[in-house]
């Protein structure tokens, strides 16, 4: 038996700047040519997450976005905020860091499959949504019409600008909003939930997925519901600090679930009124 509190060692081969407080990096592994796929062909399932970090400074949890199909390597968004992301933006390429898992629940790619999508994002959210993007795109054939609705503070918050290009080359249809007018910003001021008003979906068959501020998750639910899309098919990617990502700590507790172990994806019912 493997052990699951003994980090696997990577290398870091790209370290791209998205924001001013938020890097991509590229991890690859040391030992093997590819990370190992799951019985579904995946290295994850899209929302599920990762602890990264570096032997005396701890570890991290972050949900890759890179596509769950690309073995070579796996893609983290890392937000300076603490010691460890701190730590993790002073490295350069070629150095080497921890990575453990993945862990905790993705999204239901089965029953998810077949039905209209609609994603939300806001902040630094985007990692889960955009390895399940990955996943529909490469099996568009199995979805019908799929949204992603992305909400930031301002332009230069938005992360992944070249991927979203990709996106949407992909038939992906992209509508972005920033909180207040900026210079040169052409698109939606405002909140995420106001961008609900431009999809067309078949509500009888249509899901939803969240990553974001609890606000905005709590004000979502209340337009997806008059949209015709219950609680039971709306997944909510929970965030939460971690140190262990296996239920020992006690530190992810949301109600009377852990969200490393029960989630991150939790039906939104299983996680109503328990957002920050």
């Amino acid at each position: 038996m493997s052990n699951i509190y003994l980090p696997e060692i990577v290398k870091v081969t790209k370290i791209e700047e998205q924001s001013p407080t938020v890097k991509l990096f590229r991890l690859v592994p040391t030992q093997g040519s590819e990370f190992k796929k799951n019985e579904k062909g995946l290295v994850f399932i899209p929302g599920q997450f990762v602890m990264v970090g570096q032997i005396g400074y701890g570890e991290s949890p972050f949900g890759p976005l890179s596509s769950p199909y690309e073995a070579d390597y796996i893609e983290v968004a890392v937000r300076k905020a603490g010691v460890v992301t701190n730590y993790l933006h002073s490295i350069k390429e070629g150095d080497k860091i921890t990575l453990r898992g993945p862990f905790g629940n993705g999204f239901p790619l089965d029953f998810i499959e077949g039905k209209d999508v609609v994603s939300a994002i806001g902040g630094c959210g985007i990692p889960p949504i955009a390895a399940l993007v990955e996943y529909i795109i490469k099996n568009k054939e199995k979805f019908g019409r799929v949204y992603v609705l992305y909400g930031a503070r301002n332009p230069e918050e938005i992360l992944m600008k070249k991927k979203i290009e990709e996106w949407r080359k992909e038939g992906i249809k992209i509508i972005l909003t920033i909180d207040k007018p900026a210079d040169g910003w052409d698109g939606h001021v405002g909140f995420v939930t106001d961008l609900v008003k431009e999809i067309e979906i078949n509500e009888s068959n249509a899901v939803a997925t969240m990553c974001g501020p609890g606000p905005m998750m709590d004000a979502l639910e209340k337009v997806f519901r008059p949209l015709g899309i219950p609680d039971r098919r709306i997944f909510v990617s929970m965030e939460r600090k971690m140190q262990c990502g296996v239920g020992k700590c006690q530190h992810c507790t949301t109600g009377k679930s852990y969200v490393c172990m029960d989630g991150p994806v939790f039906y939104y019912d299983q996680v109503d009124k328990n957002f920050d």
